[in-house]
């Protein structure tokens, strides 16, 4: 199938390699374009604008920042133009739900088929292609997409559009907070004089184990705050949530919370931490190297 990938990134990047190794016929553009030329030795074509990218594509694929700025690829610099009537495009960043119903909208008005399929699993999970993948739309577009989706990992048909997005904001929050509650823990167990790892250990299989404490406690562990998701894309996401609680007018008083402790860390330096430096943010708040 031929595809275009728009938005190689830290995650866009293993997702076209996975394209790649699976035969497609894959066509690439990035803003920085140094970084798409990292898919031409597997055989992927690169794009000097989104437009010429997605020209002639049977699907379109997005992984991009946030919802400004698939809007602006789409609409400012003329990607939904290019691509061809009945063509599926699957919206794979994390934006939100309103903003997918306004280019599901849009694009439809040009004939282009829309699915919102925002994902989790991070680098690692694009790496080894086990990325949960939430998808909203029409049941027709979800089947279509799958035997593709299925290259990145597992897909679920959530309901129509916009309720992927709604789907991963669940997600971040969940993410978000449990994050916070494993480093503030591990920290006041570091406190009281236990040792973090062998905490992490006793617990691991009981009610309080999770990915989360397996993944980014052991990060905790060995103070290793590498991005794979920064700080500033969990706080894009947590901000998101609140945006679509308002709207709907639900009070979310845990999100609120561990937003302000996000940005708190961002303000003090660590906006480009993976998500769980919040710890160094807890750590420095109570005096801990």
């Amino acid at each position: 199938m031929k595809i275009a990938l728009l938005g190689i990134g830290l995650m866009g990047l293993p997702m076209g390699r996975r394209l790649c190794e699976a035969g497609h016929s894959v066509h690439v553009w990035n803003r920085t374009r140094h970084k798409a030329e990292q898919l031409a030795p597997l055989g992927a074509t690169v794009h000097t604008t989104p437009a010429q990218a997605v020209k002639d594509a049977e699907l379109v694929i997005l992984m991009l920042d946030h919802g400004g700025v698939v809007g602006h690829v789409l609409f400012d610099l003329g990607a939904a133009a290019a691509i061809a009537p009945g063509t599926l495009l699957v919206d794979m960043s994390s934006i939100k739900p309103i903003e997918a119903k306004d280019h599901a909208a849009r694009l439809s008005e040009l004939g282009v088929e829309y699915l919102d399929a925002p994902v989790s699993g991070g680098t690692v999970g694009a790496e080894q292609g086990t990325l949960a993948i939430m998808v909203g739309g029409k049941a027709g577009n979800f089947e279509r997409a799958v035997p593709v989706l299925k290259v990145f990992g597992r897909p679920t048909h959530v309901g129509p559009i916009g309720s992927g997005q709604l789907t991963k904001l669940a997600n971040q929050m969940i993410v978000g907070a449990t994050i916070g509650v494993v480093a503030e823990a591990l920290l006041l167990c570091e406190r009281g004089g236990a040792d973090m790892g062998k905490v992490k250990e006793a617990i691991t299989g009981g009610f309080a184990d999770s990915r989360i404490l397996q993944v980014h406690g052991q990060r905790m562990v060995d103070r290793d705050f590498a991005p794979r998701a920064r700080m500033t894309v969990q706080i894009k996401d947590l901000r998101n949530a609140l945006a679509t609680a308002s709207e709907v007018g639900f009070d979310a008083p845990i999100t609120a919370l561990f937003e302000q402790l996000y940005a708190q860390g961002i303000d003090h330096g660590l906006a480009d931490l993976d998500h769980a430096g919040l710890f160094v943010e807890l750590a420095s708040r109570n005096g801990m190297a």
